[in-house]
């Protein structure tokens, strides 16, 4: 049952944006939960797969998404009870998540399981449809960008340090077909919403959109009768 008490922020973005560690920085300033939806979409690409379930098999990968076997322990994501961290931030995967994401049975199938991470004393959630779905009574929303190049530059400099050989044209090509298909999904597509904060991120750093964000709620509490 979700804790209707529990404030909650969410914050949503396309790919590569940085919303992910800022909305894990927030989370740990406020002392909140940290949900990143994310990670269940790579987790569900991941398990399939492991199983030999196909990207095209809705049928399938709703149940793979229905049985889904996972965990966030202190930082670490656990999947069948083994480690997946570094597992599911593969190239790979993240395609992969994005088009398991496009699936409506399969976000029906993860619904419940997201909104369970609001409790007290509160919640930031980040991932594509946090303030437009998952959340939409959230008293935060704020959508995080960057341009495609920023977002492919900042993606290279990870995967380099990862010992990853990728071009840095072939990320970008990566963000904007994936940016094409999250925002052009018929099923919970990536917007801005009307009551949404825009944070582009382009020249700024993890702190700065940290800050922002944490002044926005600032504001939002300040402002409640």
């Amino acid at each position: 049952m979700i804790d209707i008490l529990a404030p909650v922020i969410a914050l949503d973005g396309p790919s590569a944006s940085g919303k992910g560690t800022v909305a894990a920085r927030v989370a740990a300033a406020l002392e909140f939960h940290y949900l990143d939806s994310g990670a269940l979409y790579r987790l569900t690409a991941l398990a399939a797969v492991r199983r030999g379930v196909l990207f095209d098999d809705v049928e399938g990968l709703t149940e793979v998404a229905r049985a889904l076997d996972a965990s966030f322990v202190e930082g670490v994501i656990l999947l069948d009870g083994e480690e997946a961290t570094e597992a599911i931030r593969s190239e790979a995967i993240g395609e992969g998540a994005s088009r398991v994401a496009a699936l409506a049975p399969v976000r029906d199938a993860l619904l419940a399981r997201q909104r369970a991470f609001q409790r007290l004393p509160g919640l930031v959630a980040d991932g594509r449809d946090m303030g437009s779905v998952v959340f939409p009574q959230a008293q935060l929303k704020v959508f995080l960008t960057a341009t495609a190049e920023v977002r492919a530059e900042r993606r290279h400099k990870q995967l380099i340090a990862k010992g990853e050989d990728v071009t840095i044209q072939k990320i970008l090509e990566d963000i904007q077909q994936r940016d094409a298909r999250d925002s052009a999904r018929t099923v919970a597509p990536l917007v801005q919403l009307p009551d949404a904060r825009l944070l582009d991120t382009s020249a700024m750093t993890i702190d700065q959109a940290v800050r922002t964000v944490l002044g926005w709620w600032e504001t939002v509490q300040s402002s409640r009768p």
